[in-house]
């Protein structure tokens, strides 16, 4: 598993280090808070604003991404490949894997996700 609690060698120890640029973050997305089917890399190259950030996804409809020892091999090679000096990964699911204003219209919940509507991603609570 490609999880917070049982991360790959490599990335403990990044995950490990408080400072240094650049940082990976990783994220896990997916209709529910069970099934992860995609997964983000973030790549942030220093504190500026102006900075650019890079971001590449992979995505899976059947099988959780947390689980795909592929995924989680490009994954390494991703961060490998930038330097990466250290690594910030979420310990759970954060929301739904489509994305508003690209998948599904501005200020709406995602139609394909109702497991996320009105609930707030950071603590799985439903909110009103």
């Amino acid at each position: 598993m490609f999880t917070i609690s049982n991360p790959p060698f490599e990335l403990k120890k990044k995950m490990r280090r408080r400072t240094g640029y650049p940082v990976a973050t990783i994220a896990f997305y997916g209709p529910n808070d069970k099934f992860a089917s995609k997964v983000a890399v973030g790549i942030v190259f220093s504190e500026k604003e102006e900075d650019e950030i890079l971001i590449q996804r992979w995505f899976s409809e059947d099988h959780d991404v947390r689980s795909d020892m592929e995924i989680a091999r490009q994954i390494l090679e991703y961060i490998a490949g930038h330097n990466v000096h250290r690594v910030v990964m979420v310990d759970r699911i954060i929301g739904c894997p489509y994305e508003e204003g690209i998948d599904y219209p501005e200020e709406e919940t995602c139609p394909l996700c109702p497991f996320w509507a009105n609930r707030d991603r950071w603590t799985g609570e439903i909110i009103q």
